[in-house]
């Protein structure tokens, strides 16, 4: 990704500072404490996996586990408790390495409209985004204290699908735990470092949409799916 005009933005900040740029010589801060990175640092995978599964039932998030060869079942399941007729789904490479390509196959035979995020298809796939019953995504990296998970927007997988749908469908691979937002910051930032293709959108998702702006009272459904489900796949 290439970042247009930034000579022209930072010289338009030091010029309202009033000084000229600083180009060199300067080094970034190295502080004594860093408590962020001792929160839930010492604890297992497993141990992240029941952090995740308690918070879950803190921000109205169903929460299940499943083995790869069991996975099929579980989102079936959740399907049909969501009674989802339409249902939006991410078709990178993860969609068969899972085995969702056959699930959703087996759907489609059943009645139900799949439709998988396609860049070339434009506008279409938020249309359908739209009404869908059902927005289903893999998490890339899971925050177990605030059980968040994190969505890398790219060509494959749309914002829409986790944004629009009435109900939400994570499916988490539970090598993507890490104990908080610290831990998943310092893995974009360090593959931008790599110079790996990193996305230019990030979305951390925290289960169904709610806001508590008013009276502090909670409200859930006001901006996204009014439902959600955390499925954690056992592939580690």
């Amino acid at each position: 990704m290439t970042i247009q005009n930034r000579e022209a933005f930072l010289d338009n900040i030091a010029a309202n500072l009033g000084r000229d740029r600083r180009t060199s010589g300067v080094k970034r801060p190295e502080w004594s404490l860093r408590p962020q990175d001792e929160v839930l640092n010492n604890l297992s995978a497993d141990d992240l996996v029941k952090v995740l599964e308690l918070q879950c039932s803190a921000i109205h998030t169903s929460f299940k586990r499943a083995t790869l060869s069991d996975l099929g079942s579980a989102l079936t399941d959740t399907v049909k408790e969501y009674n989802g007729k339409s249902i939006v789904a991410g078709s990178d490479q993860r969609l068969y390495s899972f085995g969702l390509d056959t699930l959703f196959s087996r759907l489609e035979k059943e009645g139900a409209e799949i439709h998988l995020w396609d860049q070339e298809l434009g506008e279409k796939n938020k249309t359908f985004a739209e009404r869908a019953d059902i927005g289903i995504c893999f998490s890339d990296v899971t925050l177990a204290e605030s059980a968040t998970v994190t969505l890398f927007i790219d060509q494959a997988n749309g914002r829409a699908i986790s944004l629009l749908p009435e109900s939400f469908i994570a499916i988490i691979p539970k090598s993507t735990l890490v104990p908080r937002l610290t831990q998943a910051t310092r893995r974009i930032h360090e593959a931008v470092e790599r110079g790996e293709v990193t996305p230019s959108c990030v979305s951390f998702i925290s289960g169904p949409s709610n806001s508590a702006d008013i009276e502090m009272k909670l409200i859930v459904g006001v901006h996204g799916p009014i439902r959600a489900t955390y499925i954690l796949v056992e592939d580690c």
